[in-house]
């Protein structure tokens, strides 16, 4: 007889928030990635274009962690006009000992808007200046939201500005942020205008076409790519990669094959087998992160696995000492 934890969205909420121990929790995620042997296969994507939608699967195992996640990831870019969210899913947690399923999370994409946001965050630490006050944000949907309050977690934000194509969007954002957190955020309809003076820029839309050009970016900015997990995503020129002071991946071999690095690669203004450093072998130590204070810093997270697993693991110990979920025997 096999025993399995159900764990609902609202109880996953109860144990998990986007905080200090979430980015804690990704960080050491990303130290892994660089430190050890962990498996990690290419993301399993289906895409279902005739309703802008794509279902992404990743995994990873990290050796000596007692489980391993499965996340079935949605996101149907469509939904909002149907008065549903765009993205949900669920993750499975299964035991590195016997394979058998110790957990359904039942998240509908909870888990994963935590730890996007919390990977984010551990960017901007490692890569942003430490003196960054002036955050500005593509996007009004949820991770965009999350974004902004993950880089309180790691920076001294006082003011931030957030684009979207849709004003009104961008508009009720800004108003619900600035209440939420107590500094001023403002909705700017011009994208060179929103970059202007900001120390840290985060992108958070699934746009297809760039919508950060060449020649915006000041010296000493920080730029976090968040949306491009498709091959087909693209919200950076890709001269803005080719002229970045310091490049950096999550997973260099995903970038090169669906985030902005794949574009500045296709373009033919990077090579393809260019060297760059990945943002596990920073936190761990291994390479430096920002070196100048005027650098143009970039990070390119497409998502991991292992950052899922990590995530999984944490709401599974958690749930487990509040005795939350539902077990369910078999």
């Amino acid at each position: 007889m096999s025993r399995m934890i159900i764990l609902t969205e609202a109880e996953l909420r109860n144990v998990i928030t986007l905080n200090r121990d979430a980015v804690g929790c990704v960080e050491q995620a990303f130290e892994a990635l660089a430190t050890m042997a962990v498996a990690m296969p290419p993301i399993l994507r289906l895409d279902i274009p005739e309703h802008r939608g794509e279902v992404d699967v990743k995994t990873a195992y990290i050796p000596g962690v007692e489980g391993f996640a499965i996340k079935i990831s949605p996101g149907f870019f469509d939904n909002p006009k149907l008065g549903l969210p765009s993205t949900n899913g669920m993750m499975v947690l299964l035991s590195s000992q016997t394979g058998l399923v110790q957990a359904l999370l039942l998240d509908n994409g909870y888990l994963t808007d935590v730890r996007t946001a919390a990977a984010g965050a551990v960017a901007a630490k490692h890569l942003a200046r430490e003196n960054s006050t002036v955050a500005a944000i593509f996007g009004a949907g949820m991770q965009a939201r999350l974004q902004l309050k993950a880089l309180t977690l790691v920076r001294p934000i006082r003011e931030a500005r957030i684009w979207a194509r849709d004003t009104a969007k961008a508009e009720a954002a800004a108003a619900d942020l600035t209440k939420k957190l107590g500094f001023p955020v403002t909705a700017i309809s011009d994208p060179g205008r929103a970059i202007a003076g900001a120390d840290i820029i985060v992108t958070t839309t699934p746009s297809e076409k760039p919508i950060i050009e060449a020649g915006w970016l000041a010296p000493g900015q920080h730029l976090t790519a968040m949306g491009s997990d498709a091959e087909h995503k693209n919200e950076i020129d890709p001269a803005v990669i080719a002229g970045a002071g310091l490049y950096v991946a999550d997973s260099l071999k995903q970038t090169r094959r669906l985030g902005e690095l794949h574009h500045a690669i296709e373009a033919g203004l990077v090579a393809s087998d260019a060297e760059f450093t990945e943002l596990g072998q920073i936190v761990a130590g291994r390479t430096p992160g920002r070196t100048k204070s005027d650098q143009i810093t970039i990070a390119d997270l497409t998502g991991t696995g292992i950052q899922d697993t990590a995530i999984a693991t944490l709401a599974f110990a958690r749930a487990g000492a509040a005795k939350a979920g539902t077990t369910f025997e078999s």
